[in-house]
């Protein structure tokens, strides 16, 4: 009998790991993910110093700023960056949560893929823990409303305990919630609204709130005033110079005379340009696009102040700032449609200069300006005002917190286990490892804290059978009432992260074959970004 020919269905360059090595490469992958940002989290956690290919230094706290910045290629570990960028774009925090979750639940599912639970029957039992989750979640929160200023300073303070900003928490949790009431309409909150400049020099203690615009941005002439009170602002989407001609053109010039009427007309007509911005009342002229040394002249001469080539996203903030209208034909400019401002000044603050426009009434659009030693900082600082910012809106949106310092997620498994126990077969199981998982978050909590994670855990559980916002108070190591505490976080942190860590995990334990290309210049992955696989029979 002749031998049978291999069939080959594959190109040569293609890897293929199937089965129970596929769903271990992938596990440990995402587990080795979560590893990496677990010492990040809480007020105790350590901070991570990446430098990329041309030598830029980050120093940070932010679990997505850590992802991003350290160019994952494992498919599965790319699926863990994912879930903290969109914690990072729905909420604005709780990435590293987020990420560490679900590493512990894929952890927890290979125990029992090891008892031979089939990848189907765990990925239903966290389906229906994560539902449950939700439910308790609910049940859990409190309600708040945006006159608990006090409440809200607490969240904004929660948010960036951790990230170097302790010294200075009081007052960055006032700007951060004065902001965001601030540009609050019709319980819209769009955070775009706040505008953060950094400025190196002086220390965090100088960080202001501006109530109008600030940006870097200097007048384009010496002459003109460096303050103007009671500014009264043209805010122009146009050119104050000669357009040139669209298509190739030839202008014959036949005598001395000619050339100078063709000067003197670009002249008048610039003249004209900057008289009619006089005539409608501006003061202070915000051009979009370039300005003519001629027309700097003239604006100069009639004391106004004027910024050239502003990016559109700060005009349309100084629109919102100072209640003013953009216009893109200077023969509809009326005084109808400037903004006002009590003041607009340039200031020189170390090699940068600035323009400021504050005083605005009512304004919607308001400036952060953070001052620090050094770039990092200024950059880490930032990373915590958005925290802040992130958290206060969220919890201003949905009206709800819940308690911090573990608290949530040891009253969540509590209730999972107890609901865990309604259910027969296997899935009850995988609930349990759920709820396990999320006791994971006050063990590391814990232990970055240098306290002994298993006698705070069973503290911690021991106060919940009386006590359902009982968290850990990392700074005196003792089992107390979050709420109480001030360590409130917004219910929307907590239902987002255990929405996105669960559904991929459960994406994640369904994959039994892996098909890696080996052409990593086409998108795909080369075999070297694959993890070894290990035996593990």
């Amino acid at each position: 009998m002749a031998e049978k020919q291999p069939i080959f269905i594959l190109p040569e360059n293609v890897q293929r790991i199937i089965g129970k090595d596929a769903q271990r490469n992938n596990i440990m992958a995402a587990r080795l993910v979560a590893d990496s940002i677990k010492t990040t989290l809480g007020p105790k956690g350590m901070d991570k110093m990446l430098v990329d290919s041309l030598g830029d230094i980050t120093v940070t706290n932010d679990g997505v700023t850590i992802l991003e910045e350290m160019e994952i290629e494992h498919p599965a570990a790319k699926m863990m960056v994912e879930i903290a960028k969109t914690q990072e774009d729905e909420v604005g925090d709780g990435t590293t949560t987020a990420v560490m979750l679900a590493g512990k639940l894929l952890e927890n599912a290979e125990k029992l893929l090891d008892n031979k639970i089939h990848p189907t029957v765990i990925t239903k039992g966290y389906r229906l823990a994560a539902e449950k989750s939700q439910e308790i979640l609910k049940e859990l929160a409190v309600d708040i409303n945006p006159e608990q200023e006090e409440v809200l300073k607490q969240i904004a303070m929660t948010a960036m305990t951790g990230k170097g900003a302790e010294t200075v928490k009081e007052k960055f949790s006032d700007i951060i919630v004065k902001a965001v009431k601030q540009i609050a309409e019709n319980n819209k909150i769009d955070l775009d609204n706040i505008k953060i400049e950094k400025n190196k020099g002086s220390g965090l203690a100088e960080t202001e709130l501006i109530e109008g615009i600030v940006f870097d941005k200097e007048k384009v002439s010496v002459d003109m005033p460096d303050k103007v009170e009671n500014a009264k602002i043209a805010l122009l989407d146009l050119a104050l110079e000669i357009k040139s001609p669209e298509v190739d053109t030839k202008i014959s010039i036949s005598s001395p005379e000619q050339l100078q009427g063709f000067i003197e007309q670009e002249e008048k007509i610039l003249k004209e340009m900057v008289e009619k911005i006089k005539q409608a009342g501006a003061n202070v002229v915000f051009c979009q696009k370039g300005i003519d040394d001629v027309a700097q002249y003239y604006l100069s001469k009639e004391g106004i102040y004027a910024c050239r080539r502003v990016s559109k996203s700060d005009m349309e903030k100084l629109a919102r700032a100072t209640q003013g209208k953009i216009i893109s034909n200077l023969n509809e400019l009326t005084s109808d449609q400037l903004g006002f401002a009590k003041m607009v000044e340039e200031v020189k603050k170390g090699e940068d200069t600035y323009t400021y426009v504050r005083g605005c009434e009512n304004p919607k659009s308001l400036t952060i300006l953070i001052h620090g030693g050094t770039e990092h900082v200024l950059d880490e600082m930032e990373r915590a005002i958005k925290d802040g910012l992130g958290d206060v809106a969220s919890a201003l949106r949905e009206g709800k917190v819940v308690a911090g310092a573990g608290a949530v997620e040891v009253e969540l498994a509590r209730r999972l286990r107890e609901y865990s126990k309604t259910l027969g077969g296997r899935e009850q199981l995988a609930i349990e490892e759920f709820a396990s998982a999320l006791e994971f978050i006050p063990i590391t909590l814990a232990e970055n804290a240098g306290l002994d994670p298993i006698d705070t855990l069973t503290e911690l559980k021991a106060a919940h059978e009386n006590e359902k916002y009982a968290g850990i108070n990392i700074f005196t190591g003792k089992v107390e009432n979050s709420l109480k505490e001030g360590i409130i976080e917004p219910l929307r942190i907590k239902s987002q992260a255990i929405n996105s860590a669960s559904e991929v995990a459960m994406m994640i334990l369904r994959i039994d074959d892996v098909l890696a290309s080996g052409k990593s210049s086409s998108g795909g992955m080369s075999s070297q970004n694959m993890p070894p696989t290990a035996d593990y029979d």
